[in-house]
């Protein structure tokens, strides 16, 4: 192998290992334990004008005051707790597959082997030990909940698992750091078992205590082509009720990373190919910097170039996060 010169497959596929359901979201009592889905609504409702106006506009009394004038008509969809309930329950299943050094498509032979061998030999050093426990801390500490944990008296995660059931209080995890503890390492380990030996179920129930008739966030729609009459937000459900996209979830499992170089100030952000953050609009990971997971895994692969561990991690991590990644 060392004598053959390796060229980037024009066909590179992985499929991911980590692979959540979509999330459905019920209404109850934290104390309690009866609960119904929450089902998502409409509402009409009659805004005022807050735009950013033109200055021709916002400089003219008389304009301004023919602008804001006008209502704000909206139709949007909503989700809430009604007002006999305290606390939002979110339920997903996540399986996680092994085989990562086996490629779901690629047309190089050679190039196949060699990464296989990186592969198994970063699983036999490592054992997935950190990317492992780093997902594990993202459930126990309920990152998966986004606006939903905001502001919450109590969160609660129940996570069955290999017949057991651990139960984490979120609020003892950070968001920011991955510190060693023991509860998290034992799903941790049900996690590692999946990733190196055989697959992996688990099953996550979520109890954020948000208070009566409070708001929560399901999955917002992407209404492609102009949206459909003049509702102008949609929210996700499933026959009706109010629920979290997969994609939501996963984004928030793998919100590891904090191996890129803005990590002291911002924190993990989730494991992407150039550590793209959409809603700061900035990418964390620049080819002029080499540390995408393209010049860092071509200078490995092709130039013999081994990145440092942390970046393997990250490298694996992307590998586990699936995608396509030939020429």
């Amino acid at each position: 192998m060392a004598d053959v010169k390796l060229k980037t497959p024009s066909v590179l596929a992985f499929e991911a290992k980590l692979i959540p359901s979509d999330a459905l979201m019920f209404a109850g009592n934290f104390t309690e334990n009866s609960w119904q889905p929450i089902v998502v609504g409409e509402k009409a409702v009659r805004g005022t004008i807050s735009n950013r106006l033109k200055a021709a506009t916002a400089n003219d009394p008389a304009k301004l005051d023919a602008e804001v004038s006008k209502a704000n008509l909206q139709t949007v969809d909503v989700a809430a707790l009604p007002h006999s309930a305290d606390t939002l329950k979110l339920v997903f299943t996540l399986r996680v597959l092994s085989n990562l050094h086996v490629p779901s498509t690629c047309n190089n032979p050679d190039y196949q082997s060699a990464l296989a061998e990186k592969v198994k030999h970063y699983q036999g050093a490592t054992e997935f030990k950190e990317l492992a426990k780093r997902y594990a801390q993202n459930i126990a500490n309920g990152r998966f909940l986004w606006r939903n944990r905001v502001g919450a008296e109590a969160v609660k995660i129940v996570v069955t698992a290999d017949n057991q059931q651990l139960i984490f209080n979120s609020y003892e995890f950070s968001l920011r750091n991955f510190d060693e503890n023991e509860q998290v390492n034992q799903l941790a380990k049900v996690i590692q078992l999946g990733l190196t030996e055989q697959h992996a179920f688990i099953k996550v129930e979520a109890y954020s205590q948000l208070g009566q008739g409070q708001a929560v966030y399901p999955s917002q729609e992407l209404v492609m082509g102009g949206g459909k009459g003049d509702k102008s937000k949609f929210l996700y459900q499933l026959d009706g009720q109010a629920a979290m996209h997969s994609q939501k979830i996963g984004n928030a499992l793998r919100t590891i990373d904090t191996w890129h170089s803005e990590a002291e100030e911002i924190g993990p952000i989730a494991v992407e190919p150039y550590g793209s953050v959409t809603n700061r609009g900035a990418a964390y990971r620049q080819p002029k910097e080499s540390m995408d997971f393209y010049k860092l895994l071509d200078g490995w692969m092709l130039k013999g170039k081994e990145p440092e561990l942390e970046q393997q991690h990250y490298i694996m991590a992307m590998l586990i996060r699936g995608g396509v990644f030939g020429e």
